[in-house]
């Protein structure tokens, strides 16, 4: 059975903090008893049947070791409230104690609780294609493994052959290929029914020649597409003065540090052995002889299904200048020599990224491509064996199979269950369960700057930031620093007999320097490092299924966690730096409220979204004195929530919200408990009792009607989301939302 690891180090590991909040999944042959694996086998078998119709998994394999591990013992049966009775105290504190006693069972023992973090199908293809690459593909996936992923593979291939860019979307071309290939260099065979129906979707939309630029990228690298047919990612504008608009370190940090070691990798023009599996691949992938591509023409050629972001013509003028031009030029001598240094200060930023963070990287993406990179390099260095080392850090096993985290939500995740428990008053009876979470939310915070001459690497402060993963990781974010700093803020007022020992004052101020570095010029806040690029930089977003990926922007959402923390802050500490903060939060409320649109709603781009936006702008107005008789925008935002309730109750909004910039219902008009959560939170917050209670009481009866026998709330769909065109789930979101807005429901509704 698999088994679920927490704060654990090994070999070629270190460490600020003694690993904690690490979490990884070891196979152990011997463990579980005879009645835990047909258990096991069975959650497969059940995902499997229903795969079409509940497409994400419930972390149920998580679940059932951690609640072996913290025994809870025997809980209240359900509470079922009809549409005909009123909504009693009783009803909600039985309800939130059922669900606060299950939530308890599943938090690790270093404070966090472990929990998925995934959803896109371009996660872990790229991942097989460098250990392939690199010849560590069975060193490092086991047979264990490679079953696992296998399975997941096959679990989120669509009805009509393909895979769609994440699990709920339609079928794509980028992840129809990955995927391909992922199973056929893990041995399955091209004539199996689900590898060829597979083979038929590519080939029915036009083959692997109309795979967007990140997936002509991979192909090149594994030899099965040739660099001619990429646009150029020339490793030269690391070369060029910072005082140009298009230098990478004026980019988003995400894109800067993919396109790092892809320039490397398109500099040096690699390409991996050209196995007889890859030959068959050049094959398999395409409607023409594979030598008979025309590849100049390939480079702009993206299928229909995954163009979201077509390229401006001044766009593709600019590749067709440097691929017809430049790089002819940069090939040969004496240009050459630039091109070589260039490459040596690519790697210069992998090296200094991979050491800063751990060899974590600041995500997934730039893990695999640095990875690869380093070998590259050098194939017997230690930097390549300290990149392999921290692979399972980003595995998740699942009923699904195994799957390719983006980072981790561990700090995310912790920051707001805190805040859930407390607003629940209940403290006493749960103060184990705080205290652990106390020591964990402290225990993440970053106490140092990024070493050395970090300002050189394009790096911003981080010294009293929160990551939103780990403080290994060692990424500042926005909002993941705000809602440490109010958890701990909260935690400081409450006894140290209940929940530990508070922050040092120093500490806050730190986390509160790092918020105001933060902040625009237009008062918002984004959400890892100023904002330094021009907007119109955005047109020569390269990445064809992605909006908004090149330079940094504000977000609601960051902003209203922002301002939320400092309120508190100040609050607390009315001296400290009194004027700043007063200016930062006035010139936050001020972005808020510009950014409503008319129908009273915010856009997310965090989470599905316009319910999850409209809440954090909410949260924040409230926070600094605006309530629903005093706000036209506060009046506004309940307006738009009770339109857009459900028959039942609930909410429920769709991830082509999201994609499409609409509000759209879930198909079916069902409702979401976690984005119901949402919706309930702010009309409580913004005092929506005051005018008509009913909104609320029939979105709280949903939530408690909902509750299953041991006290969990069900999973739904995905209400993460990213890029405006990718989901990303976080499972531990249908424990923590449900239980705050039961918590506020009773603190502030019926205790009023």
């Amino acid at each position: 059975m698999w088994k679920l690891k927490i704060a654990e180090g090994g070999a070629w590991l270190s460490s600020v903090n003694n690993h904690v909040g690490r979490q990884h999944w070891e196979f152990d042959p011997d463990a579980g008893t005879p009645e835990e694996r047909a258990r096991v086998e069975q959650l497969r078998h059940n995902f499997t049947k229903n795969r079409f119709q509940i497409k994400q998994s419930a972390d149920l394999l998580m679940r059932m070791q951690l609640r072996k591990e913290n025994p809870s013992g025997p809980i209240p049966g359900a509470v079922q409230v009809k549409e005909t009775e009123d909504i009693t105290e009783e009803a909600v504190s039985i309800t939130l104690r059922r669900a606060l006693t299950f939530f308890s069972s599943i938090q690790a023992h270093d404070g966090h609780w472990p929990a998925e973090s995934a959803g896109p199908l371009f996660f872990l293809p790229p991942l097989v294609i460098a250990l392939y690459v690199t010849g560590a593909l069975n060193a490092v996936l086991g047979p264990q493994h490679q079953i696992e992923v296998i399975r997941y593979i096959y679990n989120h291939q669509n009805e009509d052959g393909g895979w769609g860019l994440h699990i709920e979307g339609h079928s794509t071309m980028f992840g129809s290929v990955l995927s391909y290939i992922a199973l056929r260099l893990l041995g399955q065979p091209s004539h199996t029914t689900a590898v060829a129906k597979g083979r038929q979707w590519i080939l029915e939309h036009g083959g692997a020649v109309a795979i967007p630029s990140w997936g002509k990228f991979w192909l090149a690298v594994l030899g099965v597409y040739e660099w001619d047919g990429c646009n150029p990612m020339p490793p030269e504008f690391w070369l060029l003065p910072n005082i140009f608009a298009i230098h990478p370190g004026k980019m988003l940090c995400y894109f800067r540090l993919v396109y790092m070691p892809m320039s490397y990798l398109y500099g040096k023009r690699f390409v991996g052995s050209i196995t007889s599996l890859v030959q068959s691949l050049r094959q398999e992938l395409y409607t023409d002889s594979y030598h008979q591509i025309n590849w100049n023409k390939a480079r702009n050629i993206v299928a229909n299904s995954d163009l979201y972001y077509p390229h401006p013509l001044v766009q593709d003028l600019l590749w067709g200048f440097l691929h017809h031009l430049a790089e002819p030029l940069l090939k040969r001598w004496p240009l050459s020599l630039l091109r070589n240094k260039a490459l040596r200060v690519a790697m210069d930023h992998v090296h200094y990224e991979d050491q800063a963070s751990r060899y974590l990287c600041i995500g997934n993406a730039e893990k695999v491509l640095c990875l690869i990179a380093t070998w590259v390099e050098d194939p017997t260095s230690e930097a390549y064996k300290l990149h392999l080392a921290r692979i399972p850090d980003y595995f998740w096993i699942a009923e699904d199979g195994l799957k390719f985290q983006s980072f981790g939500s561990q700090m995310w995740d912790a920051g707001f269950a805190v805040q859930a428990i407390i607003s629940c008053n209940l403290n006493e009876e749960y103060g184990p369960m705080l205290q652990k979470a106390h020591e964990f939310i402290k225990a993440s915070q970053v106490q140092e700057d990024p070493n050395g001459n970090f300002k050189d690497m394009y790096r911003h402060i981080s010294k009293g930031a929160w990551t939103f993963s780990i403080q290994d990781h060692g990424w500042q974010a926005s909002d993941c620093t705000a809602e440490g700093l109010k958890s701990t803020l909260l935690f400081s007022q409450m006894s140290a007999n209940l929940v530990g020992e508070k922050m040092e004052p120093q500490r806050f101020y730190d986390a509160v320097n790092v918020i105001l570095s933060l902040q625009s010029s237009n008062g918002g806040f984004p959400a890892w490092e100023p904002q330094r690029a021009f907007r119109w930089l955005e047109k020569f977003n390269p990445t064809e299924f992605f909006e908004d990926t090149l330079i940094e922007r504000e977000y609601v959402e960051c902003t209203g966690s922002a301002v939320q923390g400092l309120a508190l802050f100040r609050k607390l500490y009315p001296s400290h730096r009194k004027k700043e903060i007063d200016a930062a939060i006035s010139r936050g409320i001020h972005y808020i409220k510009d950014t409503q649109n008319p129908d009273g709603s915010w856009y997310g781009c965090w989470g599905i979204c316009y319910t999850y936006a409209t809440w954090f702008a909410v949260e924040a107005l409230t926070a600094c004195g605006n309530n629903y008789n005093n706000s036209p925008t506060l009046r506004k935002a309940c307006e738009f929530l009770v339109s857009k309730q459900l028959p039942n109750g609930g909410w429920g909004e769709s991830y082509l919200s999201s994609q499409n910039k609409v509000y759209t219902n879930i198909e079916g008009n069902r409702a979401n408990l976690v984005q119901t959560a949402w919706a309930l939170l702010s009309l409580i917050s913004a005092g929506q009792a005051e005018m008509d209670p009913t909104p609320i009481h029939r979105g709280i009866r949903l939530l408690i009607n909902e509750q299953m026998e041991d006290g969990d709330f069900p999973q739904q769909e995905i209400t993460g989301v990213f890029m405006r065109n990718c989901t990303l789930n976080y499972s531990s979101y249908r424990n923590i939302f449900p239980i705050w807005a039961l918590g506020e429901y009773r603190r502030r509704s019926l205790f009023a």
